[in-house]
């Protein structure tokens, strides 16, 4: 009988080396990019999207580095105290990083940075947990799929999907179609994974990706400036998706 995979046993000793290769790699290259740009800005991520954070990547990629997640490393890179500080002032910004937020090294000038960033929204799907931010009620007759342009019906096919996450319908002449109205969720109320999933099918964009402006850091004067981001409030979704990015940020 052939030996399971799942009785194969890893090193520890391998996985931590590899841990702290990458933490090296990580302080290093915050520190270089210290070094070259001249200013620093701390920011955080609402409705955090890998596809959307890539795309701002691409964007600035020429004028701007980027990292994301790994808090703890960032902040040791820039220095939390004046004695260990890696450029003046730098302390200032690592004492703020926690949490989901990241650095954004570029030589722009600050009102220009503001108002990209300002400009910079993304809508995408909401998660289980996300508060609804807005009510979703579907009406008598045809479920449609608002993605498309125009709308159009639910194929006869997805009829047992939308009936497994709640959906009463009924077959009217091979379209799943509602007798009632249904009400998917309201506004204010955090989703269930099946409201979740019910809504992306339907095409329902509830969350917005978009970077906040926290402080940025001048490397001429090593002064730190606190900034009031003018984008909403953000909401902040769960660590999991921080360790993801963790994954993202090393494999550039």
């Amino acid at each position: 009988m052939p030996k399971s995979k799942r009785s194969k046993l890893v090193s520890l000793t391998n996985v931590s080396k590899k841990t702290r290769e990458h933490k090296n790699v990580l302080l290093s290259e915050v520190q270089q990019n210290a070094e070259k740009w001249k200013y620093c800005w701390l920011f955080e991520v609402g409705a955090m999207r890998n596809a959307h954070l890539k795309t701002v990547r691409k964007l600035w990629k020429d004028s701007a580095r980027i990292f994301f997640g790994r808090g703890a490393v960032m902040a040791k890179a820039l220095g939390t105290t004046v004695e260990e500080e890696h450029r003046m002032g730098l302390h200032k910004l690592a004492q703020q990083i926690k949490g989901q937020v990241g650095l954004f090294f570029t030589d722009s000038e600050p009102q220009e940075v503001i108002e990209w960033f300002d400009d910079f929204k993304q809508a995408d799907y909401a998660r289980t947990g996300n508060k609804a931010t807005r009510t979703v009620i579907l009406p008598v007759g045809p479920v449609m799929r608002v993605h498309s342009d125009p709308p159009e019906p639910f194929p006869h096919n997805e009829d047992p999907q939308l009936r497994k996450l709640g959906l009463t319908t009924s077959m009217k002449r091979g379209v799943p179609t509602l007798e009632n109205p249904h009400r998917v969720c309201d506004k204010g109320k955090a989703l269930t994974g099946e409201q979740a999933q019910l809504l992306k099918l339907l095409g329902e964009k509830l969350v917005v990706f978009r970077v906040g402006l926290l402080a940025r850091w001048d490397a001429t004067s090593g002064e730190v400036v606190q900034v009031e981001s003018r984008c909403p409030e953000i909401e902040r979704e769960g660590e999991a998706d921080e360790d993801e990015d963790e994954d993202e940020e090393m494999s550039e």
